[in-house]
């Protein structure tokens, strides 16, 4: 079965949670989907981390991205722009570029902030720019979703949001949470969609 492969980064859980809401929207959408994360990276040296995470999804391999038919990536903000674990692996990716693997499959994006205005947006562009060179096609969320004229907390047209808090502890809202179903959903119709016209 063909599957949306929900790829993230989160170090205090909320970004992890935001990628479940989104599996779940992709499984509403026909879709079996494939939560995985990648590992933490050193400034000091290589990290060596253990085969299978401690807790969580797996780690994601080269065969997760070869084999899925859409992509969801996820990252909480790092002054503006996505986490270097995630960064670290997106630039791993170059033999799947070459090959055009990612090419004309669906892409989008999601993210987390402890604050408002802490870089949502510029975060979610910055993970599209590697989407885009991977020959992608991008999903956003359309205002056909009532959630984005009414949020008081994150979203965006971009993908969904959350605001985390300065502490990084607040909950997913229930309209977050909806946000990140329906980027879900939109991405598994739209891969269904795109499989069937190959």
């Amino acid at each position: 079965m063909a599957h949306v492969l929900v790829l993230y980064y989160s170090r205090y859980g909320a970004t992890a949670e935001m990628a479940r809401q989104v599996a779940r929207g992709v499984e509403a959408g026909g879709l079996e989907a494939r939560l995985r994360t990648v590992p933490p990276v050193s400034a000091e040296h290589e990290a060596v981390a253990p085969p299978v995470p401690d807790e969580g999804a797996p780690y994601v391999t080269e065969d997760d991205m070869r084999e899925c038919a859409a992509l969801a990536l996820g990252s909480p903000t790092r002054f503006g722009n996505m986490a270097a674990p995630l960064k670290y692996f997106i630039d791993s990716t170059s033999a799947l570029w070459m090959e055009g693997t990612l090419s004309g499959k669906p892409g989008a994006v999601f993210t987390s902030t402890g604050s408002l205005h802490g870089g949502q947006e510029t975060t979610l562009l910055s993970m599209m720019l590697p989407l885009l060179h991977h020959g992608m096609l991008l999903v956003g969320l359309p205002y056909s979703e009532p959630d984005l004229m009414t949020t008081r907390e994150g979203g965006t047209p971009y993908g969904p949001s959350h605001l985390a808090g300065p502490d990084s502890n607040l909950p997913l809202s229930e309209t977050e949470a909806r946000l990140c179903q329906a980027l879900g959903r939109r991405l598994a119709e739209l891969a269904q969609r795109l499989g069937s016209d190959a």
